[in-house]
């Protein structure tokens, strides 16, 4: 038996070559501790670590090969496919004192959004105390961690970056096929824009630039004398000086050249997290920081990654090599029903199709929701789930959306067939609306490009005590909250009803519930959800025709909340500014005029407040009851926030300590 050991060794050594894994580790610097040495509760001091990692992927491997063009990337010496990315860890000093839980935010286009939910600010680097700010997760004892994973995200700003290969043809040759830019700049000064990959051919007959002035508009194609290529990755007006019309759209189709594979974004946060819970030390020695601390690994997410989150669960990515689960827990914050078109030859994840901005790229691609479903206008079966589900690494998941996904992102399609049917909740999911919020929060004193004021409704207050929940739910067995959305069972959901030929729906006003606000517009449009035709290789991620239009394509079935005679919405978790309202507060809103009248403003929403007074209201035919008619008193006001937040904490939708801040919020009000 003994001559047989190195024999034994050389087949472990070959079979570990074979595997997907963070093959080297390196800390380049220690602040030991960080934030000026700020003590959180029992778990004491944080140190914050920095570095890169290096990952290889086996492209044969059944899990890698699902990423495009993977086998058409260079490889190593051991064939493999390398690339390497930034990565950042915040961790108690002394673990024993943490709680042994991983908490993996999933950085924005390279930065940390992480902030408010933490009760904490400092953006990238966040290093002083102030910047710790409370420390919602530190004084819980979680070691936070991120992880370079968007390849369009900018070296610039401490962002977190990866690093990956450009796929080339077998004979070394560039790559070609068709990109498409959507481009529209809300100043009138911007000279030029940009390509996300550079141009095959500089022959503009190759190519086609298109502009109109309203979403609805015909584009109208700008002659071969009205642009020009400044270099092969950058294009302006002519004659040269002129700028971009300001809010215009501009459509731009070209024959691109060197895709960079960029699903290999999906592998190193897989192999980051699978790293850092189950490894003890890299192949070169360098020790893992968190060796045999992690016991329970969570995410969360904010926009862009939350749509990053959904297409890392449809590919199977929470499965290791080893078939281990990766992430225990996701708590996905506005990703609406929608991918990241990450996986695509030409990937540009930076995208985002809302009202007015980004259409026509493959980001509302069938699957939508999690449960194994046949779509009856792709003719294809599949869910989220299909895959966690064969090798039992399913996590358990909260979708957390504001109205402003429903209106603008389809998230509807979350929890519903393809023509809208109500779907039961799986298992492992739960589904949230913060009602009457806007993606993030805005401020009530800025119009920015909209028509009326931006809404302020903050959800990290929910999004803070679902997340205890979340973590009960994993590491308790402890059932999370029942799921509140808007549901066509219940009466609470309204259909939107979509237009031939154009990229957006109707909510019909009556229909909606809508009052008529003097000095508000309603139109009631919504961003409608269409299968588009990206050619036949498109299960291969391999894009061969970009659509120019919707016309002739059949539409999914999504909806939105109703809303009550103030026009605040009556279905999901109402938190007091809904429930104990002293405005209207909408997920939608319309561009003003010289930003393109009535298109829509995509991410925000509306504040339209009430009337002081019942003579104020009067005067103004407004007819939504003024604060002194619904609270008479100040004293009446703040009653009824605090009988809200005790409803909220009750039903586990908000934390004590949070009620208590919007209970102090309302008492020092001028109201």
């Amino acid at each position: 038996m003994l001559t047989r050991l190195p024999f034994l060794l050389l087949l472990i050594a070959l079979a570990s070559q074979s595997q997907a894994r963070i093959i080297r580790i390196e800390i380049t610097s220690v602040q030991s501790p960080t934030f000026e040495g700020k003590v959180f509760g029992r778990v004491g001091a944080y140190e914050k670590l920095r570095g890169k990692a290096y990952g290889e992927l086996d492209p044969n491997s059944p899990q890698n090969a699902l990423i495009t063009d993977i086998r058409l990337a260079p490889r190593n010496a051991k064939g493999m496919v390398e690339y390497a990315m930034d990565i950042y860890i915040l961790k108690p000093i002394d673990l024993g004192k943490g709680n042994h839980k991983l908490f993996l935010e999933i950085n924005n286009r390279g930065g940390k959004l992480i902030g408010g939910f933490n009760k904490s600010n400092g953006g990238n680097d966040p290093t002083t105390a102030a910047q710790a700010g409370e420390g919602f997760l530190m004084n819980l004892g979680y070691t936070l961690a991120w992880n370079g994973w968007d390849c369009s995200a900018a070296p610039v700003n401490n962002n977190l970056t990866i690093t990956v290969p450009i796929a080339r043809n077998a004979d070394g040759s560039s790559i070609t096929g068709p990109s498409y830019e959507y481009i529209s700049f809300d100043n009138a000064a911007s000279l030029t824009y940009s390509l996300a990959y550079p141009a095959a051919t500089l022959e503009k007959a190759q190519a086609t630039l298109t502009v109109r002035d309203h979403l609805g508009d015909k584009p109208i194609t700008i002659p071969a004398d009205g642009w020009e290529y400044a270099s092969d990755k950058t294009i302006r007006l002519l004659p040269t000086g002129t700028p971009f019309r300001q809010s215009a759209i501009y459509e731009f189709n070209y024959t691109a050249k060197d895709p960079i594979v960029a699903g290999i974004g999906f592998a190193a946060t897989r192999d980051f997290v699978s790293f850092l819970r189950y490894a003890t030390a890299d192949d070169f020695g360098n020790p893992n920081p968190l060796a045999n601390d992690i016991r329970y690994t969570f995410s969360y997410s904010l926009s862009q990654p939350a749509r990053y989150v959904n297409d890392f669960q449809t590919l199977g990515f929470n499965a290791d090599e080893q078939n281990r689960r990766v992430l225990d827990g996701i708590e996905n914050w506005l990703g609406g029903a929608s991918g990241i078109a990450l996986n695509y030859r030409f990937a540009q994840p930076s995208r985002t199709e809302r009202n007015r901005q980004n259409h026509l790229y493959p980001e509302g691609v069938f699957p939508f929701a999690y449960p194994v479903l046949t779509d009856p206008l792709t003719r294809k079966t599949a869910g989220r789930l299909a895959r966690c589900t064969t090798n039992n690494t399913c996590p358990k998941v909260f979708e957390i959306n504001s109205a402003n996904e429903y209106w603008v992102k389809a998230a509807s399609l979350l929890h519903t067939d393809s023509r809208g049917n109500d779907l039961p909740d799986p298992d492992n999911v739960r589904f949230y609306l913060i009602s009457g919020a806007q993606h993030g929060t805005g401020n009530e004193t800025n119009r920015g490009t909209c028509q009326q004021f931006q809404n302020p409704t903050n959800g990290e207050p929910a999004l803070r005590a679902l997340f205890m929940a979340l973590d009960d739910w994993v590491t308790k067995g402890i059932a999370p909250p029942a799921s509140k959305v808007p549901r066509k069972s219940d009466g609470t959901a309204v259909i939107a009803l979509p237009q031939p030929g154009s990229q957006t729906g109707v909510i019909p006003q009556a229909a909606l519930g809508w009052p008529t606000i003097p000095g508000v517009t309603y139109t009631g449009l919504i961003t409608t959800r269409y299968f588009l035709d990206f050619g036949p290789s498109l299960d291969q991620g391999v894009i061969t025709r970009f659509p120019t239009s919707v016309a002739n394509r059949p539409s999914y079935v999504n909806f939105v909340s109703k809303v009550d005679k103030d026009g605040n919405e009556v279905a999901g978790i109402r938190l007091p500014p809904v429930t104990v309202p002293i405005a209207t507060t909408t997920g939608w809103a319309l561009r003003r005029a010289e930003y393109g009248e009535n298109d829509g403003c995509e991410g925000a929403g509306q504040y339209i407040p009430f009337k002081a007074t019942k003579a104020e209201r009067v005067a103004a035919n407004d007819p939504r009851l003024s604060v002194q008619e619904r609270y008479r008193t100040h004293e009446g006001y703040v009653a009824a926030v605090r009988k809200s937040v005790q409803k909220l904490i009750e039903q586990r939708f908000l934390l004590a300590e949070d009620g208590e801040d919007y209970v102090k919020t309302a008492q020092e009000s001028k109201l």
